[in-house]
């Protein structure tokens, strides 16, 4: 059965005391509208809309940027749920199937769930996500008589005995998308907030003789963000969530509280993360391989068997073959590095091509920017590059070749050949004992000034 989204992003958020749309705001290293349209993608959906209102061109290109598939509507004036909902109709005219209605800023709706809400809609007309709250506070409150939905009560509407419930409303509803929006149109604004309510479908579905169920999910998956307060709870859950899966999956965490994981961080089993690791978009480390503390790696990829830091930093386009070493304070950015490449301390490599087996020595640079272009160094297999050598690119250094500690290589160097890029060194005996009584002396005039 084909399956739409509509994720409603509309919201300014002015409870964050930002400029940024709220749903742009991240968790994990990636926006809170990201983590809505992961799990929905989990449904394969045919067709996903996302409704925009403040900062609509942010947001859109933010949903874009996810997946270029995404269509999105502006919501303007904002007037409701239902009324976003609404915006989405056009877009949806000609599809099959039911629809399911998503938040931008409820970012932690799990795919099981979403799911289950399909698998109960052959035998409801509409399905509702509930959550039991342990402090129900200002939400909607589901009323039900036995396994059947009557209505959704907002709590500025909601009588002190419907305050009382603890049964809860997420906002995310799934029904066929043709009766979803000819149910919005029904939608009107007699409440305490003059809106168009969404959660007023579940009485109009009645009305009409549909049926209405709950699929009844954990309170943290509901866990909606409208303050910077509620932006680190939701972050410090996610990471919880995150390590509790990664020891599952069989990766070693020597010590996970201070392990921070991105969304679409991907580690293989019998992998070891050291303390003080972040893992920012974009990162996937295979089985076996070694990450240690105070490692930052983004968009890079690490193979099997190779080994990281410490305090090492792993830039986007960061490529790293099996048994790669990189080790501490070396920086690797939109760099190929082949099998058993040596890169032990204290270097940059950037935009760059190592070949099997060379090693770098320490302080080496590739000198890739020249204030206007990026320029690319090339190094061959089994090349040793001297320490503290500067490689001026765009240069390339041949199989076997060896570069002399000190230079500066500015022109290519052939397979096995040595380059020594050295300015002549010049002794002056005696010359240092008269400088430094000289130098003294200065220093001594100054002082009696």
């Amino acid at each position: 059965m084909p399956v739409s989204l509509i994720v409603l992003a509309a919201g300014m958020g002015t409870r964050m005391n930002s400029e940024l749309p709220k749903v742009l705001h991240k968790v994990a290293a990636a926006p809170m509208l990201h983590h809505a349209l992961a799990a929905g993608a989990s449904l394969s959906p045919d067709k996903i809309v996302v409704v925009t209102g403040h900062g609509a061109d942010e947001v859109a290109r933010a949903a874009q940027h996810y997946d270029e598939a995404v269509e999105t509507v502006v919501q303007d004036p904002q007037l409701g749920t239902a009324h976003a909902v609404a915006q989405a109709a056009p877009k949806l005219a000609d599809v099959a199937g039911d629809a399911i209605v998503l938040y931008g800023d409820t970012p932690f709706i799990r795919p099981e769930t979403l799911a289950a809400m399909l698998a109960a809609r052959a035998e409801h007309g509409v399905v509702v996500l509930g959550f039991h709250a342990r402090h129900p506070g200002r939400y909607g409150r589901l009323l039900t008589a036995g396994d059947r939905l009557l209505a959704i009560r907002e709590f500025k509407d909601a009588s002190d005995e419907e305050r009382a419930i603890t049964l809860c409303n997420s906002g995310v509803i799934c029904a066929e998308a043709r009766t979803l929006f000819s149910l919005v149109a029904e939608v009107g604004c007699d409440n305490a907030a003059s809106e168009y309510y969404l959660t007023d479908i579940v009485e109009l579905a009645r009305k009409r003789g549909l049926s209405a169920g709950v699929v009844i999910c954990d309170e943290a998956e509901t866990m909606g963000i409208n303050t910077r307060a509620e932006l680190a709870a939701a972050e410090a859950a996610f990471q919880a969530r995150a390590r509790a899966e990664a020891l599952d999956n069989g990766v070693t965490l020597t010590a996970p509280e201070t392990v921070f994981f991105a969304l679409d961080t991907h580690i293989g089993r019998d992998a070891i993360i050291g303390a003080n690791v972040l893992f920012g978009p974009g990162v996937t480390i295979e089985s076996g391989a070694e990450i240690k503390g105070f490692c930052h790696l983004e968009g890079c990829h690490v193979s099997r068997g190779a080994d990281v830091g410490p305090f090492a930093r792993l830039r986007p386009g960061a490529e790293l073959a099996e048994d790669v070493h990189v080790g501490n304070f070396v920086e690797i950015k939109n760099a190929i590095l082949d099998e058993g490449v040596k890169v032990g301390h204290l270097t940059y490599i950037g935009d760059a091509d190592v070949g099997e087996f060379t090693n770098i020595g320490a302080g080496t640079v590739t000198c890739n920017y020249d204030g206007v272009m990026k320029h690319r160094t090339k190094i061959g297999k089994r090349a040793f590059i001297g320490s503290d050598t500067m490689l001026v690119a765009p240069v390339s250094v041949g199989d076997g070749a060896l570069t002399a500690s000190g230079s500066v290589i500015t022109e290519d160097v052939p397979a096995e050949a040595v380059a020594i890029g050295r300015a002549k060194q010049v002794t002056k005996p005696g010359l240092a004992t008269a400088l430094f009584e000289r130098l003294r002396a200065i220093k001594a005039a100054k002082g009696k000034v």
